[in-house]
């Protein structure tokens, strides 16, 4: 008898120290396995990160840099305005529209040509217009990063080159993807596979190098990034039913395969849900000592929410339950409360 007891007790110790090490492994596995050194995908609807890895590592960008400029460029230029290349901004090395010095484009097709063909020239060229030279508008660049509260951010050129004191993390790359994205015609830039464009000289066709927008459903960009220092970098965005989704890789050997993971992932876990349709939130209210016996009340909008799939809403709607007049539209007379697990997330 005190043989099987041991026996069962050594037998229970082994299924114990099993069951750990398998949890150990579980547990020591990331959610997804991605090739980038440094990871991180960002929902801007909610500020939040779904997956993470190494994301405040501070690590070389590469052309993914050319979306500050985009950002600045457009904030501070007139679409249709000219700008003329400079014996300093022609000739840069790396990928290149090859502008000629003299050579004269619209500010919008510069940035076009920056976007898709990952132009270093018209960064360039971007950067010295509006700011003289390259450090200045550098300054520029770290400066808006400052703005964005990112600490893990230092700009040295508007290209990607390599250089000492330049450099991003996955982190900060993601938010300053989701600020240029509020701006619609940095939106339709990333977005667009073919553009042609033309100088006072030539016009030229860009291609777009961002895989992803062939191949993963709903991608509206952004930029891809590539020097032997930094490795493969890539910042990818996706819009499906109002849902914006940033990928951010750097250092990634697979990093077509490790954004369709990181994307595909996100879209499984939250969506963005109609919480509350108008025409279903329609209410009639007596009122005393008025012209009218009763209004009708309801939500102006229909409300959504970004919300885990899984997860189960509640609706409280509390009313008024008499008006006295004198009424008048726009007049807040109750409200609709949304709850998950007891947390009210949204009311309107």
């Amino acid at each position: 008898m005190f043989y099987n007891k041991q026996r069962i007790l050594l037998l229970l110790l082994i299924l114990m120290f099993v069951f750990s090490l398998f949890t150990i492994f579980i547990s020591s596995e990331t959610i997804l396995s991605v090739s980038a050194k440094s990871a991180a995908l960002y929902v801007p609807e909610t500020d939040t990160f779904l997956y993470r890895k190494n994301e405040n590592d501070r690590l070389p960008m590469a052309s993914t840099t050319k979306i500050m400029t985009a950002l600045i460029a457009l904030e501070r230029l007139r679409e249709d305005e000219v700008i003329t290349a400079t014996k300093d901004t022609v000739g840069v090395e790396g990928s290149s529209i090859y502008l000629e010095e003299g050579e004269q484009m619209r500010a919008i097709d510069l940035i076009y040509s920056m976007m898709l063909q990952s132009a270093n020239d018209a960064a360039l060229t971007l950067a010295c217009y509006i700011s003289e030279d390259m450090e200045s508008f550098s300054a520029l660049m770290n400066e808006k990063a400052k703005s964005l509260g990112l600490e893990d951010t230092n700009f040295e050129n508007p290209h990607g080159l390599d250089a000492k004191n330049h450099y991003t993390s996955a982190h900060d790359l993601a938010l300053i993807t989701a600020e240029a994205l509020k701006n619609e015609t940095f939106r339709k830039i990333t977005s667009t596979y073919k553009k042609e464009v033309a100088s006072n000289l030539k016009s030229r066709l860009l291609v777009n190098h961002n895989k992803m927008l062939k191949s993963y459903d709903g991608c509206i960009g952004v930029k891809t990034g590539y020097t032997k220092k930094s490795g493969r970098s890539l910042v990818s965005a996706a819009e499906r039913d109002g849902l914006t989704l940033i990928s951010v890789t750097i250092d990634a050997p697979s990093d077509w395969s490790d954004h369709t993971k990181m994307l595909d992932y996100g879209y499984s876990l939250i969506e963005n849900r109609a919480l509350a349709y108008k025409e279903d939130y329609m209410y009639t209210i007596p009122v005393i000592d008025g012209e009218k016996e009763f209004v009708t009340a309801g939500i102006v909008n229909d409300i959504y929410k970004v919300v885990n799939k899984n997860s189960v809403i509640e609706t409280e709607v509390k009313l008024t339950r008499y008006l006295v007049s004198p009424i008048f539209k726009g007049d807040i007379l109750g409200e609709v409360i949304f709850t998950e697990n007891g947390e009210i997330i949204d009311r309107c």
